[in-house]
């Protein structure tokens, strides 16, 4: 696999930092969004007359919209550049997140999200590319996840103002903000974030690189590397989706109080800020595998907690414990997926990978949706993910493997070179 020179050089402190703090804060208003539609949704619910199916088509669907967006922003990254694209995509989910405060019913409003989606998952592959690619390769696995300790951050701050926002169509403000803010956000992007790849700043290796898709997915044996990203995506975003939106509905259904729903949701935001920022450093500074195999232990037993515990108390640490080793955990496989594919093609590789982890995403709140109509037992519903996030660990390590060995054959050919 080719080496970028470019990723291996030294980066001007000004730049890294700055194309990392933009991207910090496109992610906040990410994980903003994500969480938006779940601390609304029993208002939304009781607003447009919702059915527990449609609910979970409404959580679906900008999942569901992630997927194209995620494909078509990588790929064209690859081939004009990260700067231009992301900023369209942030535009996009800006504009289509506002217009959801003004939608009418299930349709006008299933639709919106898809199309909030679209943008969304145009703008993920980007940020964490760019993120990767803005630091030496040493450092990048921790500039990946500190750029994503983001979105549990901006899905904190939407469980805060959501406490706010409880009368009757107040839900829309939730939209408001997270409308306008990236559609404010877009002129600064223009001028202050640093591009990172581009055909201008490519070496000759990378512009003579094989730019074909199954080439750059299965080519020079990352075969088994693609398809361990895609079962650890999808299996750990399913699981993540699940929590994430049906987590205060499945705490209020059990007898709790919105306010304490909210507690318990922040608990997992925060707890999920903390892994993010740990796991992200720890990457960086011990073994793949050893790192890799203390995430999915720390979700079976986080699940397992909030699967049993009965007081508030408990489920509050169960959900932070969940939130630290899920959020962490989906962290991480961001950057390794960075770390799988080289520079030139790093943007279809990641975007791939994004769209298939949204097929997890997408399916996850339909199937605690299903599971919640015939059990609507809290312990129930969250346990019968265990047995997706093990299929999860197993790909996870799998990969990790793979990835020491590929940068430990490369390390061994530029020491003999």
């Amino acid at each position: 696999m080719t080496t970028s020179v470019l990723n291996a050089a030294p980066k001007k402190p000004s730049a890294m930092y700055m194309t990392l703090f933009m991207c910090f804060c496109i992610a906040i208003l990410e994980g903003f969004d994500i969480q938006s539609i779940g601390v609304v949704a029993s208002s939304v619910q009781s607003e447009f007359g919702l059915t527990k199916g449609e609910l979970g088509w409404i959580f679906s669907a900008a999942t569901l919209g992630m997927f194209p967006g995620a494909i078509v922003a990588g790929r064209l990254s690859d081939k004009i550049g990260r700067k231009n694209i992301l900023i369209i995509s942030v535009a996009l989910f800006g504009f289509m997140s506002l217009m959801t405060a003004f939608t009418t019913d299930f349709t006008s409003l299933v639709i919106v999200r898809f199309l909030t989606g679209i943008g969304m998952g145009g703008a993920l592959p980007l940020i964490i590319a760019m993120s990767s690619e803005s630091v030496p390769e040493r450092w990048s696995a921790t500039a990946v996840s500190v750029m994503y300790a983001g979105v549990p951050f901006g899905a904190g701050i939407t469980a805060i103002i959501a406490g706010g926002f409880t009368g009757v169509g107040e839900w829309k403000n939730i939209f408001y903000l997270g409308g306008l803010t990236p559609i404010a956000l877009v002129p600064i992007l223009i001028f202050l974030l640093k591009e990172t790849y581009s055909k201008k700043q490519a070496t000759k290796d990378d512009l003579n690189a094989n730019t074909d898709f199954k080439f750059i997915l299965f080519g020079e044996g990352r075969t088994a590397t693609t398809i361990q990203i895609w079962l650890s995506f999808l299996g750990t975003l399913i699981v993540l989706y699940f929590i994430l939106n049906w987590l205060p509905v499945l705490m209020q259904n059990n007898g709790l109080s919105m306010k304490s729903a909210t507690n318990i949701q922040l608990a997992y935001q925060l707890g999920g800020v903390c892994g993010v920022l740990i796991l992200g450093w720890l990457l960086s500074n011990i073994k793949l595998r050893s790192v890799v195999i203390m995430i999915y232990v720390g979700i079976l037993i986080g699940l397992t907690a909030l699967t049993f515990s009965k007081s508030l108390t408990a489920l509050v640490f169960a959900s932070g414990i969940s939130g630290f080793f899920i959020t962490g955990g989906q962290s991480a496989l961001y950057a390794l997926a960075a770390r799988a594919y080289s520079k030139s093609m790093r943007g279809t590789g990641v975007g791939v990978a994004v769209a298939m982890g949204r097929i997890g995403s997408f399916l996850g709140p339909l199937l605690a949706g299903v599971i919640f109509s015939y059990n609507s037992s809290s312990s129930f519903v969250i346990g019968s993910s265990i047995p997706v996030i093990l299929i999860a660990g197993v790909a996870a390590i799998l990969l990790a493997n793979n990835i020491a060995k590929r940068e430990s054959t490369n390390t061994a050919a530029l020491t003999k070179g």
